[in-house]
C-alpha cells in the first residue's frame, strides 16, 4: 500500500514539477520579510483588569489602554499598505535605532519602556492619592547600544556591578567609566533572562568624553501600602498607556469614582513628575477607541492632539477628545464632570 502511494506521489511530482517549483517560489517571495512595519487600527485593553489592589474601590466606569496592530511587512501586505489609507507603512530603519538591531532588540526596549512607565504610574498615582510607598530598589537597564561600541552587552541587560563593585545608580556607572582610561575593558555583571552574566565594554572617546557607547535607563521598585500588582502579558510592551494606567491606579485608591460610569480611553506616556509625553500612532488608537464606543479619548497636547482632532473632523467622530499636559489635567477634567 505504501509503495503504491509513494509511486503515485513520484508520478505527480514528475508531471507537475514546474507548477510545484513555481508555487514554492511564489510562497517564498510572498512570505519574505521586507524592511518595513505596517501599523493599523487596534483596539482597547481594559486596564482596570491589569491592576490588582487589595480592597480596591470598584468604579462604575472603566479605563482603557489603546493599542496599535503591528505587522511585519511581506510583499502582499506591503501592496495592501500602499492601497489602504488606514494602513501606515514605516521603514524598519525608523523603528530600529541602528542597522544591527533586530526585531527582538526593538521589542526588548519596548518592554523596558513598559516597565519604567508602570513604575512611574505607581509613583504618581500613590503620591496623588496620599498613599504610602517607598523606593526599595533601582534597576539600570541597557536601552541602546551604539554601532561604535566594543561590547557584548545586550539591550535589556540589568547592570549589577562594574569591575566587581556593586552599583546602585547611574552616577556609579558614570564614575566607573570616567575614572578609566581610553581602551580599558571594564567588566560588568548583568542580569539577563534571570541569570547573572559576565560581560565587558571598552572605553573610548567621543566629543572629548569617555564613553562605552550605551544608553542606560533607570527604573525603580516600590513597596506600597496598599500593595499593588500589575498584570501585563509577555507580548505587551511600550509606555504609551502610562496616563490611563495612572488614572486607573488612582481610581482604585480613592473612594470617589472619577469615571462617572463612562468608558474612558486614551494614550500618552507618564513621567515621574506627572507630565504626559507624546506617542505615535494616534489616529490608529483613536479609531480603535471609536470602534469600541469609548466616551472620552485623552491625548497629549501638541502634535498628538492636533492629529486626533484632524482625524475626528475628517471622519465625523462623536467621541470627546481631551488634550492634556499632565496627570493633574486629566484628573481635573474628570473631577469636573457632573
Amino acid at each position: 500500500m505504501f509503495n503504491k502511494t509513494y509511486e503515485k506521489i513520484k508520478i505527480f511530482i514528475k508531471e507537475n514539477y514546474i507548477f510545484i517549483t513555481l508555487l514554492l517560489v511564489l510562497l517564498s517571495v510572498f512570505n519574505y520579510p521586507l524592511p518595513y512595519y505596517i501599523y493599523t487600527g487596534g483596539g482597547l485593553i481594559k486596564v482596570d483588569d491589569r491592576v490588582k489592589i487589595e480592597n480596591a474601590y470598584q468604579a462604575k466606569g472603566s479605563f482603557h489602554l489603546c493599542y496599535v496592530s503591528e505587522i511585519n511587512a511581506t510583499l502582499p501586505t506591503y501592496i495592501l499598505a500602499r492601497i489602504l489609507p488606514s494602513w501606515e507603512l514605516t521603514k524598519a530603519e525608523d523603528v530600529r535605532l541602528s542597522e544591527s538591531e533586530t526585531s527582538e532588540d526593538v521589542f526588548n526596549r519596548d518592554r523596558l519602556f513598559l516597565d519604567t512607565g508602570n513604575a512611574n504610574a505607581i509613583f504618581v498615582a500613590y503620591q496623588k492619592a496620599g498613599k504610602g510607598f517607598e523606593i526599595t530598589g533601582t534597576k539600570n537597564y541597557i536601552l541602546y547600544i551604539s554601532e561604535e561600541a566594543n561590547t557584548n552587552l545586550k539591550i535589556g541587560d540589568n547592570i549589577q556591578s562594574i569591575n566587581h563593585v556593586k552599583i546602585s545608580n547611574l552616577s556609579d556607572i558614570r564614575s566607573a567609566v570616567s575614572t578609566g582610561s581610553i581602551g580599558d575593558k571594564i567588566q560588568l555583571k548583568v542580569l539577563r533572562n534571570g541569570k547573572l552574566i559576565d560581560t565587558y565594554a571598552t572605553i573610548y572617546e567621543e566629543d572629548h568624553s569617555k564613553i562605552i557607547g550605551v544608553m542606560i535607563q533607570s527604573s525603580f521598585d516600590y513597596e506600597t501600602n496598599p500593595p499593588i500588582e500589575l498584570k501585563f502579558s509577555n507580548s505587551e510592551a511600550g509606555s504609551s498607556g502610562g496616563l490611563l494606567l495612572t488614572l486607573s491606579i488612582y481610581n482604585h485608591l480613592v473612594k470617589t469614582d472619577i469615571t462617572h460610569g463612562l468608558k474612558i480611553a486614551g494614550t500618552g506616556t507618564m513621567e515621574r513628575d506627572g507630565t504626559v509625553g507624546e506617542i505615535g500612532g494616534v489616529r490608529h488608537k483613536l479609531r480603535g477607541a471609536v470602534k469600541q464606543k469609548a466616551d472620552i479619548f485623552f491625548v497629549p497636547n501638541g502634535d498628538n492632539y492636533n492629529e486626533a482632532m484632524k482625524e475626528k473632523e475628517k471622519n465625523k467622530y462623536k467621541i470627546k477628545i481631551v488634550g492634556v499636559d499632565t496627570f493633574d489635567d486629566a484628573l481635573t477634567y474628570l473631577e469636573k464632570i457632573k
